[in-house]
């Protein structure tokens, strides 16, 4: 039966960050560290063999080096902080980035500090004195809801490289993962006119969702923002421009209007139809069993119905 320290990892505390305390880290010799022991094993078996006392001095010596290394070592990390940064919200697919936050409250530098989530990545940086740096996490997003920020590695092998210490970090860390965009689903609903011919004419600059049709005379109460000052600059008179504006459409995405479908397809087709409506700058609501969002716009917006998606189900 394998045995477990819970003390040897470094978790986060009520106010969510973690420091490295003075039993939570490992260290070992690398390849390096292992021929440095060789040498100096032969060293001294030299030295013996031939009672040469030059050759004791060096092992002495040598044998000392290592063991100063070795508490620096174990020093960079030793109260170490970290905290979580941002962890903007993805589709299931995606690669979920999370920001860590590494503080450094001594008056002296930590180089050569490095996080490992995965085989793929590490990261390594060097920390000024009295200073916070963020190095950002990467990992695959396969399902939807909360992803959890999985445990990483925090490393370093200064000052030698003869010896590699390290600790596992646990922080209280997600982010949201929205569904999937499945396939494309019509936009149904009505249009909330402008005017009785769907558009309605209006004089000013345009705006992201108004066509320009022509040009007037100028009439006197017309603001400078209107007028046309091109055709003004080329000396071809005083006009004011013209625009419509365009319908906006207004839709509702239920989950009643896909029938047939399962529930993971159901959301990634809800979930295009959520990003489609927003790029195409409509008002659209969204009703699911037991969760009914009124029809807006906007980014916020946007987000409040994707979480809605990535969420459902969760108790």
């Amino acid at each position: 039966m394998a045995l477990s320290f819970p003390y040897r990892k470094c978790r986060a505390d009520a106010q969510g960050v973690a420091r490295v305390g003075a039993r939570q880290i490992y260290i070992l010799p690398t390849r390096y560290g292992l021929l440095y022991g060789l040498l100096l094993f032969l060293i001294l078996l030299i030295s013996v063999n031939y009672a040469n006392n030059p050759g004791f001095l060096l092992t002495f010596l040598l044998a000392g080096l290592g063991i100063v290394a070795m508490l620096h070592t174990w020093r960079n990390l030793l109260d170490l902080r970290l905290s979580p940064g941002r962890a903007a919200a993805v589709f299931a697919g995606q690669p979920a980035a999370f920001e860590i936050r590494l503080h450094n409250s001594r008056e002296s530098e930590r180089p050569n500090i490095s996080l490992r989530l995965s085989a793929d990545e590490e990261l390594e940086s060097d920390l000024p004195p009295a200073t916070t740096q963020s190095l950002t996490l990467h990992t695959r997003a396969t399902r939807r809801g909360r992803q959890q920020l999985p445990r990483f590695r925090l490393a370093t092998h200064y000052p030698l490289g003869l010896l590699r210490a390290w600790c596992y970090v646990d922080l209280e860390m997600n982010l949201l993962v929205y569904p999937a965009p499945g396939a494309a689903m019509p936009l149904q609903g009505e249009a909330d006119h402008h005017s009785d011919d769907h558009q309605q004419m209006h004089t000013g600059n345009s705006s992201g969702s108004d066509d320009f049709i022509g040009l007037r005379q100028y009439r006197e109460g017309d603001t400078p923002g209107q007028i046309n000052w091109k055709r003004y600059a080329r000396e071809q008179g005083l006009y004011t421009n013209l625009f419509t504006v365009s319908s906006v459409r207004r839709h509702w995405l239920e989950w009643d209007s896909l029938p047939g479908m399962e529930t993971e397809e159901r959301l990634s087709t809800l979930c295009r139809g959520v990003v489609d409506a927003s790029e195409l700058q409509h008002e659209y609501g969204l009703r699911l069993p037991g969760v009914e969002i009124k029809p807006a716009s906007g980014e916020s917006h946007r987000h409040r119905c994707l979480a809605a998606l990535a969420l459902f189900g969760e108790s």
